[in-house]
């Protein structure tokens, strides 16, 4: 599914890691016998399927990956402490994904500015403790070791250019949240971030038609 977060997430990974994979897009109106088949409990994207195992929600498939390919950059620490810090914050970010998703529909009924207070809430908290996942400036040396939060983040907020235009409201402010809004910005600018993210108009597009015409919002793991 093109415009899938949580699908990009896992493509953004395999070609960090050099994984050659075939690509196979989903219509999750009308869904596939094979996406009922490898994922008959969610029945959503992403699948991997890796020597005819399927392996299915997106967290679970980047640690999968991790595992299984060894080779750099390591998408998690070695130590068991920070790799529980790591996993806990990937948890938390994929919630204010969810949170912007809910805010962007509701805004439509409600004031944008409150529509999206728990979004601001949510993204102040990461922001004070990525300060303490990374010490000094993230976007220094992110685009050199990529790990599991870097990925996470794309997927969660590489797309706020276009939910801005569409808004008209800043989603990612530089002064209220300098450290994620650099490290974003950063990471935008990689070749394979640019590579694997839909094109902007694309997403503008989609989005401009949800917010004229709804959309039930349902996480897509």
């Amino acid at each position: 599914m093109w415009i899938s977060s949580y699908a990009k997430t896992v493509e953004l990974a395999l070609k960090i890691k050099g994984i050659a994979f075939d690509y196979v897009e989903e219509d999750l109106s009308n869904k596939s016998s094979l996406l009922l088949k490898y994922n008959p409990v969610y029945k959503k994207v992403p699948v991997l399927l890796h020597r005819g195992r399927p392996v299915s929600e997106s967290l679970v498939i980047l640690e999968y990956i991790d595992e299984t390919w060894k080779n750099q950059p390591r998408f998690l620490p070695d130590d068991p402490y920070e790799r529980a810090r790591v996993r806990f914050w990937a948890i938390y970010c994929r919630q204010i994904s969810d949170t912007m998703k809910k805010a962007f529909i509701s805004a439509q009924e409600v004031d944008e500015d409150r529509a999206f207070d728990e979004f601001f809430e949510k993204l102040q908290v990461m922001e004070e403790g990525m300060k303490d996942i990374f010490p000094g400036e993230r976007s220094n040396n992110c685009s050199e070791n990529l790990g599991l939060l870097d990925i996470i983040i794309v997927g969660s907020l590489g797309t706020y250019k276009a939910a801005e235009e569409v808004l008209g409201m800043k989603v990612l402010d530089p002064e209220r949240n300098p450290f994620i809004y650099s490290w974003v910005n950063t990471l935008l600018e990689l070749p394979l971030v640019k590579q694997t993210l839909p094109p902007h108009d694309k997403v503008v597009s989609r989005l401009e038609f949800i917010k004229q015409n709804g959309f039930t919002f349902q996480t897509n793991i």
